[in-house]
């Protein structure tokens, strides 16, 4: 009897220092989800990537059955119901009050991130003190005042919001590291610094070479 041929993995476009795949690959991580991964280089898309997806941001995940993923939540909502959420990360994110950090967390701490970390890429761009301390007021304050009763988005236990909103406070706590340590946020500074070291983190950050699709290494038992 002719063996049954395996059918393709999942493959994510990613670019290992991106905050939206950072949180790509953490639910798919999370979830179990076995896949393989294409690092792209910025300056050189792949043309395959682009025929996928014009809008050539990443992260792109192309499923076995052709479909294709294009924003990162998306592939995050997929990643946990596509293997049940039996831990119930998906469902956790989903109060009323993650929804509304989640939105934020895309919409305006995105915008004034941008502003603060690439000044020069924006015109009239106030001064990065302006944007930082609008981030801040934005996102942070809020965040930091959820987590002081539990310490996690999903309650004791942590969820899809955590790791969505995790890559982008890192980026924004990479700028002024000094500064941003000095934050009368104790909550948020712990919870940064629980998911800077926690090993599913770790999992998702590992360098991989360029140019072709390879499985992306399961997370150490």
């Amino acid at each position: 009897m002719q063996a049954l041929e395996a059918a393709p993995a999942p493959l994510l476009y990613t670019y290992r220092r991106c905050p939206y795949a950072m949180r790509a690959r953490l639910a798919l991580l999370q979830a179990g989800v076995a896949f393989d991964a294409f690092e792209i280089v910025l300056r050189d898309k792949p043309a395959e990537m682009l025929a996928l997806s014009p809008k050539g941001t990443v992260p792109v995940l192309r499923l076995p059955d052709g479909q294709v993923l294009e924003q990162s939540l998306d592939i995050m909502r997929w990643a946990f119901l596509e293997t049940g959420d039996a831990d119930g990360w998906w469902a956790r994110a989903q109060s009323a009050a993650n929804l509304e950090l989640l939105a934020v967390c895309d919409g305006g701490f995105k915008h004034q991130l941008d502003r603060y970390k690439y000044p020069e890429r924006f015109d009239g761009v106030d001064s990065k003190v302006h944007h930082r301390e609008q981030a801040v007021d934005v996102l942070l304050r809020p965040l930091d005042a959820q987590l002081q009763s539990t310490g996690q988005l999903g309650g004791q236990a942590p969820c899809a919001a955590d790791i969505a909103i995790f890559p982008f406070v890192r980026q924004f706590a990479a700028v002024e590291p000094a500064w941003f340590g000095e934050l009368p946020l104790l909550a948020l500074t712990r919870w940064l610094d629980r998911w800077s070291s926690h090993p599913l983190f770790e999992a998702a950050m590992p360098k991989l070479n360029s140019g072709q699709p390879l499985p992306f290494p399961a997370p150490r038992s």
